[in-house]
């Protein structure tokens, strides 16, 4: 009885390796690199392009403070030997007004142009995924995985060529 209890348990678990093996056999894999084609495509340089334009004013003015406040650096070290201490004072003192005044208007830019690139990023990640999604069907794939969760993957299981003419067709 032991002998029948064990052969069948043998008999179940090599059939049920042998099941599993098989259906990962059948499965169709594909890899794609999801940052490579949001950097390939056309769409990014226009975002980027857009949000300069969107901006272009405020970098302007943060342009100007830093250059002013490197002038002021520079006339300090260059004339602060021959300066009196009320003139080094003033001129310390318009230094460190300029500085906060270039942190208060650089931090908030900052903010709001890495706000506008995330929301301009999720719509292009919409239109990958859509574009992902279309190919993986065409193709009849079971899985598409990032490249980066890949460890090694042949070249013809990357589909990110594909995806990024879908999505620049597309636009």
């Amino acid at each position: 009885m032991k002998t029948f209890t064990k052969t069948i348990a043998t008999t179940v678990l090599l059939a049920t390796t042998l099941l599993s093996t098989a259906a990962m056999a059948a499965q169709k894999i594909a890899i794609i690199d999801v940052q490579g084609v949001i950097q390939a495509l056309p769409q990014t340089a226009q975002i980027v392009q857009g949000i300069n334009n969107e901006f272009k004013e405020q970098f302007a003015e943060v342009q100007k403070l830093q250059k002013d406040g490197e002038f002021e650096v520079e006339k300090l070290q260059r004339d602060g030997a021959t300066m009196s201490e009320a003139q080094k004072k003033a001129s310390q003192d318009k230094i460190m007004a300029i500085r906060a005044e270039l942190q208060e208007k650089a931090t908030p830019l900052q903010q709001e142009v890495q706000r506008r690139q995330n929301e301009e990023q999720t719509k292009l990640l919409g239109l990958v995924k859509q574009a992902i999604d279309a190919v993986a069907k065409a193709e009849n794939y079971d899985v598409v995985l990032n490249a980066g969760a890949a460890t090694f993957a042949k070249p013809e299981f990357d589909i990110s060529e594909k995806v990024l003419a879908k999505v620049s067709q597309s636009n």
